[in-house]
Parts: C-alpha cells; sequence; structure tokens
C-alpha cells in the first residue's frame, strides 16, 4: 500500500519502480540509462527513474513496452524509502525551460543537458511526469544517492490482466 501522506500517514517519501526480473537485482544502478540516456539524462549518466507511486511507476514502463510485455513477462515492483526528504529538489512545470520537454515524444539535448545539471546538483530530482502530468517522477544519479535510501522492498508484479488487450 502506497503511505498515506501527513497528517493522515507516517509522512516518510517512498518512491517505485518497475524491472523486468532478470534486471531487479540491479534497479538502483543505473545501467540502462548509462547506456543509452533517458527523458532526463544523457548517455553516460547513471540516471535512475523512479515515480512516487507504483500506479505512475507501472504506467512508466507501460508506455514504453504495452501492457502485453507486462502481462507476458516476469516484472518485479522495488519501493524504498529516501531517508532525508530535504536532501530532494523539487522541480515545478514552471521551473521547465521549454514546456514542450513534458510532452510525449523524443527527447533532445537541451533537455538531457537540464536533467544532467539537475542531477549533478541534487541528490534527488522530483520533477512531473510525462505520463501523467499529476503525478511525479523521482530521479537520481545511482552513485550520488548511494546510502541515502534505504527499506528497500520488492515483489513480484502481476499485472491486471483486464489490461492486455
Amino acid at each position: 500500500m502506497t503511505p498515506l501522506p501527513p497528517p493522515l500517514g507516517t509522512g516518510e517519501l517512498r518512491f517505485w519502480r518497475l524491472d523486468q526480473r532478470r534486471h531487479a537485482p540491479a534497479w538502483h544502478t543505473g545501467e540502462g540509462s548509462y547506456r543509452v540516456g533517458g527523458r532526463w539524462n544523457s548517455q553516460g549518466v547513471r540516471a535512475v527513474y523512479a515515480s512516487l507511486d507504483p500506479a505512475t511507476a507501472i504506467m512508466e514502463v507501460a508506455v514504453h513496452k504495452g501492457f502485453r510485455a507486462l502481462d507476458t513477462a516476469h516484472h518485479v515492483l522495488t519501493s524504498a524509502r529516501v531517508i532525508d526528504p530535504a536532501k530532494v529538489h523539487v522541480i515545478d512545470t514552471a521551473d521547465i525551460p521549454n514546456a514542450n520537454w513534458l510532452v510525449p515524444g523524443s527527447h533532445g539535448a537541451g533537455q538531457k543537458g537540464f536533467g544532467d545539471a539537475l542531477l549533478r546538483d541534487h541528490v534527488f530530482v522530483l520533477i512531473p511526469s510525462t505520463v501523467s502530468r499529476h503525478s511525479w517522477n523521482l530521479i537520481f544519479d545511482a552513485t550520488k544517492a548511494a546510502g541515502q535510501f534505504d527499506d528497500v522492498q520488492q515483489e513480484h508484479f502481476a499485472l491486471d490482466p483486464r489490461l492486455h488487450v
């Protein structure tokens, strides 16, 4: 269950990501983004992409792979807790230089450079999700954030089969 936010819950800051089972042990290394880059990082930067809720983490993967792949291949849902929420830098939509960076599509050099600078300057970066503008993604450099999160939990993921159409 996603913890309730304060004042109803504990107030802890958890993040979530979904990986193929074979990649789940190395979820925190940023190996994929290091090899090919991502929306907010250039190739060679070990960015780890996560979301503040499991539903957004699932949607972030489904938008690239489709629900069929989530239904037919083993995946693992990982969550962890940010130890010090004060180390999370929040980027609001107004802070993003180009509004089109939040539109689905290809990622340009300016966007990747902007993200590289954020990852260089901050331990954790909270940024609006492109998949759901009312949701948040948490991005961090794997090396810089080592030891800055704990309570890692992993579980087998099972997609609701009604989503495989």
